[in-house]
């Protein structure tokens, strides 16, 4: 089959469209064929080798961490699908590689696409939606009235988690750029905040959640804007001790941890703010929710550009410009609606 791979950690090379063998399939997994996959910062945090301590994958690496197709085999354990079934994934990190013809993810992982969406759609939700919902939902206990400040509110996860926080019905304040303010008000933003003319530090106040998704002078500056006994949650880092013990990593990289995110922590916890990291994980279950909010109309997804398999490459690098509002998404299959 037909896929995008890397042969190495690089900053400079893309990666390269290459034949490859069909995935196996395991007891527990299902075989989809991919119409459409999303493109993610984390494809070229991957590819940079930013993980390459918590995720040591093998070359060559099939890149790609949404999907959404139709399934061509189950099996034997994996019998809630059958062949035919049009389903979305974010494959288990360990299991990546939705830019390739078919690939093969835990049963556990997979869900039905919403049936109001299409595969290009579809595909553009499942990384970011389970990331909005594990940092606002599963970590943050988002509550009706709480006040949450979602950074970079025209990115993929910005989109969904502005969506998703209106939905628990949250008072929601983000940024963006001055192009963008009422495009990303209109998503249910409370307060936009152009970053080219404000500063968020200066304008917010005793909020009670922050999703932290830039860097660490973004990180630092959002502790000013919590009450005390607000959650600070960061899903570009820096990874904590608990982060490590749940991944089950070993000692001495937990210890690179704890040293990484002690400034950050003393920090918080001389405000009485906790502090969190949250690397998102493959849930089916949760991504079924996702579909049934999406179905209601609670979300949509937002596409920014698609662009052919052939030009995947070209996609990263679009990605990677920043520029993009929304998802962009590799197309494998050209149809863009599959009824279930």
């Amino acid at each position: 089959m037909k896929a995008f791979i890397i042969d190495r950690y690089s900053s400079k090379d893309v990666g390269r469209i290459a034949d490859v063998p069909e995935p196996h399939v395991g007891d527990d997994d299902v075989l989809i064929r991919v119409h459409a996959a999303g493109v993610n910062a984390l494809d070229s945090k991957i590819r940079h080798g930013e993980f390459k301590q918590i995720l040591p994958y093998r070359f060559p690496l099939i890149l790609g961490n949404d999907v959404a197709g139709t399934v061509v085999r189950v099996g034997d354990r994996a019998g809630r699908f059958k062949p035919g079934d049009p389903v979305y994934a974010r494959p288990d990190d360990d299991r990546i590689g939705g830019f390739a013809e078919y690939i093969a993810v835990k049963a556990s992982s997979v869900a039905p696409i919403p049936k109001n969406l299409g595969m290009v759609e579809a595909a553009a939700l499942p990384l970011v939606a389970l990331t909005a919902w594990q940092v606002l939902v599963e970590t943050a206990a988002l509550k009706k009235g709480q006040r949450v400040f979602i950074q970079a509110g025209s990115g993929g996860v910005g989109t969904i988690a502005i969506q998703l926080a209106k939905h628990r019905g949250a008072f929601v304040a983000t940024t963006t750029s001055t192009a963008n303010v009422a495009w990303v008000k209109a998503l249910g933003a409370d307060v936009v905040i152009d970053y080219r003319q404000q500063d968020f530090a200066a304008v917010l106040r005793d909020y009670d959640v922050v999703l932290n998704s830039l860097g660490s002078d973004e990180l630092d500056r959002s502790l000013g804007i919590l009450k005390p006994g607000g959650h600070l949650i960061s899903i570009s880092g820096p990874p904590t001790p608990a982060f490590g013990a749940a991944r089950g990593l070993a000692w001495p990289l937990r210890q690179v941890l704890r040293l990484l995110s002690l400034r950050i922590r003393r920090k918080a916890a001389r405000r009485n703010i906790r502090y969190s990291f949250v690397f998102m994980r493959a849930d089916g279950q949760q991504l079924e929710q996702v579909t049934a909010l999406v179905e209601s109309g609670a979300l949509r997804p937002v596409v920014d550009t698609v662009f052919p398999f052939e030009e995947t490459g070209r996609a990263l690098a679009y990605m990677d410009g920043g520029r993009a509002k929304g998802k962009v998404v590799v197309q494998m299959v050209h149809t863009q609606h599959v009824q279930p």
